[in-house]
């Protein structure tokens, strides 16, 4: 707030100078005198082109210190293998456009003072250059191409296949909550429906299949340092954004079309809390989405553990049939399985449209 305070205390009083100025110009011209006017011009000239210089060193000087001052806030420690590619593409790309962006408003205020109105003064005339042109227009477009490669390298390493022997997890957002489900012991997630979603059964999981029945929906996310988590992701009603900053990771989760993303921990949270120097860290997943009047609630606990604590808390897990019995009685023998069937057919053409 102080920050913003001093910024704005700032603006106004250039804002206040200026129209002072302005004012003490048009009263001037209003008085009649060419000689007088004439004078205010160049006075005026003068005067803006030192303002220029002067915003651009304290302009200059406060954007420093804000990005300084910003610099822990905007960089939260890495906890993924994948997060150091991210980092290094993004700070590749400020850098290059930073040193363009500077070189050229340092040049635009000098010109601008440099080159203001005199009278004994005239432009000159310099239409056309074809060297010139040709160099101004390679250099930016061969840079841009290299960094649009870069980025594509980097996307498709984030975006490649998941190995075999990730964590799966499925998250599924809602208004305004996020959902999770771990597969069992045998490591496959049970088909789910939404015609079967009801207040119980809020994933519309369909438990006569087999593969659900041991399936198990914690209060928090659990993942095990080191090894790969693959993040299943879906929404049920409007579209909702899994973000998790500290492993650079983010994901929008949309009606109708699963998606998926994949990371490696490389932090687990006791480990953070003591690089942070604070001893209540939590990782957590929250939604960058705009998606209504509750979205600032939709924030998850994401736990990482060593491999070993990993293992020790999912053997504590109960499966939800387990927690829920009536859920099973509104499955059907007959029924169930045209039902598992159909949504694994569902849940193969879903998959091939999104690798699609």
């Amino acid at each position: 707030m102080i920050t913003i305070a001093i910024g704005l205390s700032i603006v106004l009083l250039l804002v206040i100078l200026f129209l002072l100025f302005r004012i003490g110009t048009l009263a001037s011209i209003f008085r009649g005198s060419s000689v007088r006017a004439a004078g205010t011009t160049k006075t005026s000239n003068r005067v803006n082109g030192t303002l220029l210089l002067l915003f651009l060193v304290l302009g200059g000087a406060a954007f420093a210190w804000s990005f300084a001052d910003a610099w822990d806030e905007m960089n939260l420690p890495l906890a993924s293998v994948h997060g150091e590619w991210t980092d290094n593409l993004f700070w590749t790309t400020m850098i290059i456009i930073g040193i363009v962006f500077v070189i050229t408003q340092v040049l635009l205020f000098i010109y601008s003072y440099k080159y203001q109105h005199k009278d004994d003064k005239r432009a000159y005339y310099y239409p056309h250059n074809n060297k010139l042109e040709i160099v101004w227009t390679m250099i930016p477009a061969v840079v841009m191409a290299l960094l649009v490669f870069g980025g594509w390298k980097t996307w498709t390493k984030i975006t490649s296949a998941a190995p075999e022997d990730a964590v799966v997890i499925e998250v599924m957002g809602k208004q305004f909550n996020w959902m999770v489900r771990y597969p069992g012991a045998d490591g496959q997630l049970g088909v789910a429906r939404h015609t079967l979603i009801d207040a119980t059964n809020e994933f519309g999981v369909d438990f006569s299949d087999p593969n659900a029945q041991d399936d198990f929906m914690p209060r928090e996310i659990h993942v095990p340092k080191g090894k790969p988590v693959l993040l299943k992701i879906r929404s049920r009603d409007v579209i909702h954004s899994v973000f998790m900053p500290h492993f650079r990771l983010k994901m929008d989760a949309v009606p109708g079309m699963p998606t998926k993303f994949w990371f490696v921990p490389s932090k687990t949270t006791n480990e953070m809390a003591n690089e942070t120097g604070n001893p209540d860290f939590k990782y957590e997943l929250a939604c960058t989405e705009i998606c209504g009047r509750g979205h600032f609630a939709m924030r998850f606990i994401v736990v990482v553990d060593e491999p070993e604590d990993y293992e020790a808390w999912l053997a504590e897990q109960k499966p939800f049939v387990e927690q829920n019995p009536q859920v099973l009685a509104k499955f059907s023998t007959e029924s169930s399985k045209t039902l598992v069937a159909e949504a694994h057919q569902e849940e193969k053409a879903t998959e091939v449209k999104t690798e699609l």
